[in-house]
């Protein structure tokens, strides 16, 4: 059996049914991330291997005891950097955090840990997220599986990089600016942006002020996403904008019903975004496998200035990031080893006014109220998951577009701007594969709060194409 293949909700049934052990499923673990993490560089902080196998023995003398801890009993798992992990150094990419080590878990990890899994270690990330490129003075730069001279994306960047190459069996993620949707993409994996408060927040110093990013899950099947999910949602008191429920509504999906399904593909926004050659092309025949489900098909236009949306999110982004870091940008010792981009999003925050927020928060209603709009005449909208494939991972970022340049570090992912100012669910799926090899995806953009419906829509694309069953030559 090869145990790296097996997702995550079939690695827990052989396991919860004893056919394999925990023990067997590290040992396998450790010894393809000892092979094939030293090329992609996707998990670090990993733990002892011996502290590691002890766990898992303990966890499969639990099982023959009777006891499980949850459907992740024994699973290894390996948790973004970005997020605290208790007992376990969570550097955030930047190295005035290299030793940094939480005394508590964020509210996510904290349900991952109840669920009952192993965790190994961390998934590198570029530093505090900035940028969809996962690299830091720490650990370096993480590359992609189906070609490593190539980038993996971010900032979920090492997630997508060691679900790619079969190290982890499901992951998870965080998505400010599409660091959930372009790892997806660059990865040929699945990945959800959950819509704002379905996967509480925290604990924070903020809780009250409505922040741009959500945690959310990523895996190499919609079942396993949704499973992930269902541990990953839910009220908790301690994130005030966390929406009522248990998670338990993730746990089953069912592939839904598609006939009359009507799917607006908003392509490159009318003209407003640059596009390397094939992507659109790519991610419009994907659409065909929906159209021969039954569902209608429209090309349509989002009926909104998307420069208006572009400048509200870059204020709103500015402020959210000064705010998080203005503290360490104070000290002078540490202002020296943040990196550019983040100085610039501080700087632009602190030159803002509470007007100058305020005007963009009513741009961000503006195209809250055009995009309920859309959704009177389609279910679900789509665009691209990102503008360029991946690109060499010795750069910092992508200075043009088929001949237009990037005015800003991460202008060139604009294409995720759009529903996650909003804070839709979006899916992320695989379109197929450009002419190097590289892999594309598109976003599965869902009504608000209509996450389920949109996993259950998504189950159908992933019975219907062979995308997901695919895995990079290194990782066979």
């Amino acid at each position: 059996m090869d145990i790296s293949a097996l997702g995550a909700r079939d690695l827990s049934a052989l396991i919860q049914s004893r056919e394999i052990s925990c023990a067997e499923v590290m040992e396998a673990t450790l010894a393809r991330i000892a092979r094939l993490n030293p090329a992609i560089n996707a998990i670090v902080s990993l733990r002892d291997g011996e502290a590691l196998m002890a766990e898992a023995r303990t966890c499969d003398e639990e099982l023959a005891a009777g006891r499980s801890r949850g459907w992740l009993h024994g699973i290894p798992q390996a948790v973004k950097d970005l997020a605290a992990t208790k007992g376990l150094t969570t550097t955030q990419g930047s190295p005035i955090f290299a030793h940094f080590v939480p005394q508590e878990d964020c509210i996510h990890v904290a349900r991952l840990r109840a669920a009952g899994p192993i965790i190994i270690g961390k998934t590198n990330t570029p530093e505090f997220g900035l940028g969809s490129h996962s690299y830091n003075p720490v650990f370096g730069v993480t590359r992609n599986p189906w070609d490593t001279s190539r980038t993996a994306g971010g900032s979920s960047g090492g997630a997508g990089a060691a679900l790619a190459m079969r190290l982890v069996s499901v992951a998870d993620g965080s998505d400010m600016m599409g660091s959930l949707r372009n790892p997806a993409a660059f990865n040929n994996i699945v990945s959800l942006r959950p819509s704002f408060g379905v996967v509480p927040a925290g604990p924070a110093p903020n809780v009250f002020t409505a922040g741009l990013s959500t945690e959310g899950p990523m895996g190499r099947s919609v079942a396993d996403i949704a499973a992930l999910l269902a541990t990953q949602a839910g009220y908790d008191p301690r994130s005030p904008q966390s929406l009522p429920g248990d998670g338990s509504q993730f746990a089953e999906i069912a592939p839904s019903e598609p006939t009359g399904i009507r799917i607006g593909w908003l392509g490159d926004l009318g003209g407003y975004l640059p596009f390397e050659a094939d992507i659109l092309d790519i991610c419009r025949d994907a659409l065909t496998v929906f159209q021969d489900m039954g569902c209608v098909v429209e090309d349509t236009a989002p009926g909104f200035a998307m420069e208006r949306v572009w400048q509200a999110w870059k204020t709103q982004r500015h402020a959210v990031v000064a705010s998080n870091l203005k503290a360490l940008y104070d000290d002078p010792k540490k202002r020296e080893l943040l990196k550019p981009e983040a100085i610039w999003e501080i700087e632009n925050g602190l030159a803002l006014s509470a007007t100058d927020f305020f005007a963009a928060s009513a741009e961000r209603s503006a195209w809250h109220r055009a995009a309920l709009r859309l959704f009177e005449k389609y279910d679900y909208l789509v665009l691209p998951s990102a503008q360029v494939f991946p690109f060499p991972a010795e750069w910092a970022w992508p200075k043009e577009i088929a001949g237009h340049a990037m005015d800003t570090y991460h202008r060139w992912m604009e294409v995720v701007v759009p529903a996650g100012l909003l804070g839709l669910p979006v899916l992320a799926l695989p379109a197929g594969f450009g002419p190097q090899g590289l892999p594309m995806g598109f976003q599965l953009i869902g009504r608000p709060r209509s996450d389920r419906e949109l996993l259950a829509f998504g189950a159908l694309y992933e019975e219907a194409t062979g995308w997901l069953g695919m895995a990079p030559e290194a990782a066979e």
